[in-house]
Formats: structure tokens, C-alpha cells, sequence
């Protein structure tokens, strides 16, 4: 039997916050996978190395977590006053597909260097010494993100003295605003899907919960902690390694999604798994993040603990960390009442691996609740450029 030879497509292995992935420019990809569909979907996969039963993706790129199975594709910008368009896909570790529905926003953050260092931005706006807003089309959503990016002698500037908890090294703080990032299609004409700031939900299995579920950023649903039997101070073994607790968490993501209308059965949701986020909130309190880091009360206006792709997130997702500031800064949400109640237009959260601080410019317009912008600061670096390879037989 004759065998085809690999493909090496041109890519770069970027780090974006609390995330990795493999990054394409969209004219680099094979033509069958430069459009939608199973061969771009096929391609992606075998990038990554999924699906794999054993879950580590080791013939891959992937690294075994929803952080770590990613994959982006650029192009030139299809919407006018943007620089590019970015398109994520969230790749299933154990099983055959890809999740296009949402964002990655730590993977937002990575999107800008990249654009630059690809001649994506022109070379007018680039200074010797300063910073470039590049203007991104998400195309997932249909959103503005625009990311800050320092330059210095006239290349993207990576390294410097940002911390961000979850990430070991310090690196150039990247500056994201994004714009305009509720989805107003939900049956309440709002970024509350249901037109309410909490609703009960009725989980099979798990019983009636009050929930705050939002469209800024991410679909996400948030519930109190104390109601699903945490503090809000769980480290991911607490959840991971607690195949009854992740049941129930499912259970209720599952629900939500129903009830946010992003899905018309309970067995779409098996495909959908990117969507919507299911978070748990609490107020502040002392503990210790994964690293070994003190987490003190006093320094933080509440936890927040969310999941990704069916596992508790070693940190927290971006996408999530604008629903996050977008609902604390509506009065009246779980997450607001976790953080102290009133109006706030930023908070300091904790999470599994330290903290971080969002904000959210939020208005009331015609008795519905909007949010103009949210913004948040993260790093970039690029680990690798070069090419992946692929079978030939892959597409």
C-alpha cells in the first residue's frame, strides 16, 4: 500500500494569555481547507492530534486541555476599518470535531503580534517605539477587539515585567478592549437571554438553581457557589478528579444552553461544548492558587471558578473574563451580589491559578442593560514558527 507524503503547511505556535495554539495565515491552509467544512475541520484536527481515546494528543500540537487545543486562522480583514479577521477553533481532545461557536479571548491577545509580524497591518501605523492598536474582526461573533500591542525598534515587543497569574514568566502587557461584546439576539433583546438578571433553572438531576446567564464575551451561566456545595476557593483536582461533580456541572451548562436558546435539544450540546461557559461565584475569601500563591480576601472582591470544555480552567478564560466584568458591573446579577452589590466599573477576581482585574463600561438604554466596552490586559509570545506537518492523507 502506497502512502502519501506529509504536507507542510506554513504556522506559528503562539502563546495568548493563559492559552496556546497553532496559528494559520488562511491563504497558507491547503485550498479544500481555505473554506468551512469537514476538510478544514479534518485538517485542524490532525494538526492538534485529535480525536485521541487516550486524551494526552500526543501525535500533535496539542497539549491534552482545553487551554492547549486551539487553532486560529488569519486573514486579510473582510469588515471595513479592521486590519484582520480572526477565526477560532476550539478543538475537541477525544472526540472527531471542532467548535466554532465562540472566542477564545486569551487567543485574542496574540492575534494583533501576529497580524504585525505578518504584514497584515500597514507599515505606516507602526512606529519605531510606541504602540499599535490593531483593529480585529472576530469572526466567530461578529465583534470588535482591539489589541494594544508595544513596539519597540519597529517589532512587536514581547518580553518585559507583566505578570499574569496562570502564566510563569513575565512578558510585554497587551492591552484588549472589546467592543460592543454582548450578543442582543437572545429572546430577551439583551445581553440576558431571557431579558432577566436572574432566573431559576431547573437542572435534571441537580434540581432548581438561580442562575445570571449573559452573552458578553461568551455564553456563560453563572451560579453561587454555596448553592452547588463549593466556597468558590477549588483548585482544579477538587472538580477534575470528581467525575459526579463535573456530571452535574454539565447538567447545568446543558440546561442553560437550552434556556438561552443556543441549542434545541439536550443532545446538541455534545457538539456545542465551547458554549455556553458555566461559572460559580462566591464572595472573597483567603486561599491558596495552584501555584503555591497566598490569595488574600482583602485583595479581591470575590472567586470566581469557571469550566472549560467539560473540566474546571487551570485560570480563566478570557471570553469568560468579559462576562465576568460585564455582569459584576450590572447590579443585581450573582456575580455583582458575589462582589458586594452596588455599581462598579471594574473587579478583582481570584481564580484557580491568582487573580485579575477586568472592567466594563455597562448603560442602561431603553430599560435593557448594554455594555459598550470591556478591558482587560494579558500577554503574547510566539514558541514556534516554522511549519506543521500533516499526512497527505489527512484532507
Amino acid at each position: 500500500m502506497a502512502f502519501l507524503p506529509q504536507l507542510r503547511i506554513p504556522a506559528t505556535y503562539l502563546r495568548g494569555g493563559t492559552s496556546k495554539g497553532v496559528f494559520f495565515r488562511l491563504q497558507d491552509l491547503p485550498e479544500a481547507a481555505q473554506v468551512p467544512g469537514p476538510a478544514r475541520d479534518a485538517l485542524l484536527m490532525r494538526v492538534i492530534g485529535s480525536p485521541d481515546p487516550y486524551g494526552k494528543q500526543t501525535d500533535g500540537m496539542g497539549g491534552a486541555t482545553s487551554s492547549t487545543s486551539k487553532c486560529v486562522i488569519i486573514a486579510p480583514a473582510s469588515v471595513p476599518d479592521h486590519d484582520v479577521d480572526y477565526l477560532y477553533g476550539q478543538v475537541s481532545i477525544d472526540s472527531a470535531f471542532v467548535d466554532w461557536s465562540g472566542n477564545c479571548g486569551n487567543l485574542s491577545t496574540a492575534v494583533g503580534p501576529f497580524a504585525i509580524a505578518n504584514g497584515l497591518v500597514p507599515a505606516a501605523r507602526i512606529p519605531r517605539d510606541g504602540t499599535v492598536a490593531v483593529r480585529v474582526w472576530q469572526a466567530n461573533i461578529g465583534k470588535t477587539i482591539i489589541v494594544h500591542v508595544p513596539v519597540r525598534d519597529g517589532q512587536v515587543q514581547e518580553t518585559g515585567d507583566f505578570e499574569l497569574d496562570g502564566v510563569t514568566f513575565p512578558a510585554a502587557e497587551i492591552v484588549l478592549e472589546f467592543i460592543d461584546p454582548s450578543d442582543d439576539e437572545g429572546e430577551g433583546g439583551s445581553m440576558f437571554p431571557t431579558g432577566n438578571l436572574v432566573d431559576e433553572l431547573d437542572v435534571p438531576g441537580v434540581g432548581a438553581l438561580k442562575v445570571t446567564m449573559i452573552t458578553a464575551g461568551i455564553p456563560t451561566v453563572f451560579v453561587d457557589a454555596a448553592a452547588i456545595g463549593y466556597d468558590g476557593t477549588e483548585l482544579q483536582p477538587a472538580i477534575n478528579e470528581d467525575k459526579a461533580a463535573l456530571a452535574r456541572l454539565e447538567a447545568i451548562r446543558v440546561a442553560a444552553a437550552l434556556r438561552m436558546g443556543l441549542i434545541r435539544a439536550p443532545e446538541e450540546a455534545a457538539t456545542r461544548q465551547h458554549t455556553p461557559k458555566v461559572a460559580f461565584v462566591a464572595p472573597a475569601r483567603d486561599y491558596v492558587a495552584s501555584s503555591g500563591k497566598h490569595i488574600a480576601a482583602a485583595d479581591i472582591d470575590l472567586n470566581v471558578r469557571a469550566l472549560s470544555m467539560g473540566k474546571l480552567h487551570h485560570a480563566m478564560m478570557g471570553t469568560a473574563s468579559v462576562a465576568i466584568a460585564t455582569a459584576a458591573a450590572v447590579p443585581g446579577t450573582l456575580v455583582n451580589l458575589a462582589a458586594g452589590g452596588g455599581q462598579r466599573e471594574a473587579v478583582r477576581f481570584g481564580h484557580p491559578s491568582g487573580t485579575l482585574r477586568v472592567g466594563a463600561a455597562v448603560a442602561r438604554v431603553d430599560g435593557q442593560w448594554t455594555v459598550t466596552k470591556a478591558v482587560m490586559s494579558r500577554s503574547a509570545r510566539v514558541l514556534m514558527e516554522g511549519a506543521v506537518r500533516v499526512p497527505g492523507d489527512t484532507l
